[in-house]
């Protein structure tokens, strides 16, 4: 399996497997003292069968007591199995899951805004399962296959030709399976990719379906999921045609030669080489030869589906693929609110989509080792962006959309990372910052908040654990949620649903604002935080941010210019530049290009 480097340890599925090794060694033996139960089953039965022949009828009833023990010891052997792997089976599943989701915040916001969440949801959740039960049917599968080949070596003894015979389909079929899996390999792989896409856009109908009913978009939405479905449709059923193929071939070449070897048994009774009873034991335990061709083959088809499932899990390690958040090391007790961008670069830069774990062969991996993603656009959004803005000022970003208002934002709390120039807070690099430096020093309120599936208090508890009541309703009140939350039968214990179903465009952004004022950061960021609002729980909001000037730098990023009227300076952007900074009366009086925007808003 592949091992990604973090800064901490070298991250593997052995890693994980190597914590419980002494479980899975029970699971192991176990699974062999079954199948070792089975071989002395097949063994004594035809001791037993030998006997009758022979009618020696008492011995034949002791070798069938002696049968009869083994199949209890095998039975039981099968249960401790089950036990020890729904034991083990789910702690190491939910160990992954949580590491896996941890190294999901690491990931830095453009990570996410480049792939589908089918990606993350997929690896977090799905694969971790599919390699957990894949390793058991692993161990199983080679079990089943280690029995087979005791009894196809002891065929062999019995009689050296059909032994040799046996070997050779053998050879012959696993070319077979060779061949099978070096074609499933991409196949497999392709219909994977297709699968987090219908994922991917499932979640979305399912997060969106107000949105989906208000717009009459269902039929469309419908569409485009056939479609997805069907190329998911066409990837399958090509992999299982192809498979099928070389399965039948497989099967076809071994009942022929359960057929040739009845014909070869006749034939050695007649000349007195084989016994009747010697070629009934050969013949019974025939399917030994298919059980092991299938469970070699079955043993190739776990090991690439668990080496496809851990190298996408793993893969969230590799920050080639999902690029992580970086920090500094510097940290500030005591940030005091002042932000400057100095010279700062920055552009959306589109790449031509390619699969990071996308399977290759030694030869297609030296091909492609030096080989980079083509840069299919790129979008200059600053060349050369500087402003300050002091500590425990109110600030607004104003200009048309596409002017970088929240790529600033974005910036600014390291959402995204400059290409060029620097942006510091309190005269130090942001990248110098530590993690708590930078979380605790900043919250954001983004214009479509994500609401949990939780209460209004456990809402607000997320930003501040040990938040007084009192705390709870004072940022209620300011927030303007308070005569909302009095309706509630459960008032702030009322639950909201997943990604606050239950409340409106407003409520979810009051809830956010009061869960970014109970934090009460040094520097609090505003994106379009109002844009929900009615005229009048607006003014509230307006209020609250008025009553928290001198003690926070306020951020805001606003499309209504009404909103920003007592703010301390405004920053007028047109292109990716500033055009013009001022108060909202300076800007009025001495730059046409706000005054215009402003009567354009009051007409409509």
């Amino acid at each position: 399996m592949k091992k990604y480097k973090t800064k901490e340890k070298k991250v593997s599925l052995s890693s994980y497997l190597l914590r419980y090794k002494y479980g899975i060694f029970a699971y192991i033996f176990v699974n062999l003292l079954g199948g070792a139960g089975t071989v002395l089953q097949t063994i004594f039965f035809a001791k037993a069968i030998e006997q009758i022949t022979l009618l020696m009828f008492k011995e034949a009833i002791i070798t069938l007591f002696v049968i009869a023990g083994i199949v209890l010891v095998k039975r039981l052997s099968w249960y401790l199995s089950n036990i020890i792997y729904q034991k083990y089976s789910n702690i190491i599943m939910a160990e992954l899951n949580l590491d896996l989701a941890k190294q999901a915040f690491k990931l830095n916001s453009k990570t996410y805004a480049d792939h589908e969440t089918g990606k993350f949801v997929q690896r977090i959740v799905t694969d971790p399962e599919r390699v957990v039960s894949n390793l058991a049917d692993l161990i199983d599968l080679i079990a089943e296959s280690i029995t087979s080949l005791v009894m196809i070596i002891y065929i062999a003894v019995l009689n050296i030709y059909i032994g040799l015979a046996i070997s050779i389909i053998v050879l012959v079929c696993m070319i077979i399976e060779k061949i099978r899996r070096n074609r499933n390999r991409k196949n497999k792989f392709n219909m994977r990719r297709k699968n987090d896409r219908i994922y991917s856009l499932t979640t979305e109908i399912v997060r969106s379906e107000k949105d989906i009913k208000s717009l009459g978009l269902e039929d469309r939405l419908s569409e485009i999921s056939k479609e997805y479905y069907v190329e998911y449709k066409k990837a399958t059923y090509n992999f299982a045609v192809k498979d099928m193929n070389l399965w039948s071939l497989r099967n076809l070449i071994i009942e022929f030669f359960g057929v040739l070897l009845l014909v070869a048994g006749v034939y050695m009774i007649d000349i007195s080489i084989l016994t009747l009873a010697t070629f009934m034991i050969i013949y019974s335990s025939k399917n030994n030869l298919s059980s092991l061709v299938w469970g070699i083959g079955k043993i190739m088809d776990v090991f690439l589906e668990v080496k496809i499932c851990s190298d996408r899990m793993f893969s969230l390690f590799d920050n080639n693929c999902f690029v992580c958040e970086r920090f500094g090391e510097v940290h500030l007790e005591n940030v005091k609110g002042k932000i400057e961008f100095k010279n700062v670069k920055y552009a959306f830069v589109e790449y031509e989509q390619t699969d990071e774990n996308k399977y290759l062969t030694k030869k297609e991996l030296l091909a492609q080792k030096n080989k980079k993603r083509k840069i299919e656009n790129v979008n200059k959004i600053f060349e050369n962006l500087s402003f300050k803005i002091e500590p425990n000022t109110t600030v607004a970003f104003v200009g048309k959309s596409g002017s970088g208002k929240s790529t600033i934002l974005n910036l600014m709390s390291k959402m995204y990372e400059v290409d060029g120039g620097e942006v510091l807070i309190d005269d130090v690099n942001i990248n110098d910052l530590d993690k708590e430096t930078l979380r605790r020093s900043i919250s954001l309120v983004n214009q479509f908040p994500y609401i949990f599936d939780m209460t209004i208090k456990e809402n607000l508890l997320l930003a501040k654990k040990d938040a007084t009541d009192e705390e709870i309703q004072d940022v209620i009140e300011k927030s303007s949620l308070k005569d909302f939350v009095s309706t509630l039968k459960k008032g702030v214990d009322t639950k909201v649903g997943e990604s606050g179903i239950k409340l409106s465009g407003g409520q979810k952004q009051r809830l956010a604002i009061a869960r970014a004022l109970l934090r009460n950061s040094p520097i609090i960021i505003f994106d379009e935080s109002t844009s929900s609002l009615d005229n009048f729980a607006q003014n509230d909001i307006k209020k609250s941010i008025d009553e928290m000037k001198g003690r926070s730098t306020i951020v805001i990023v606003a499309h209504r210019l009404s909103t920003i009227r007592n703010v301390d300076k405004i920053f007028f952007l047109d292109g990716g530049k500033i055009e013009a900074i001022g108060t909202f009366d300076e800007l009025f009086k001495n730059n046409a290009n706000f005054k215009d925007m402003f009567y354009a808003e009051e007409l409509n």
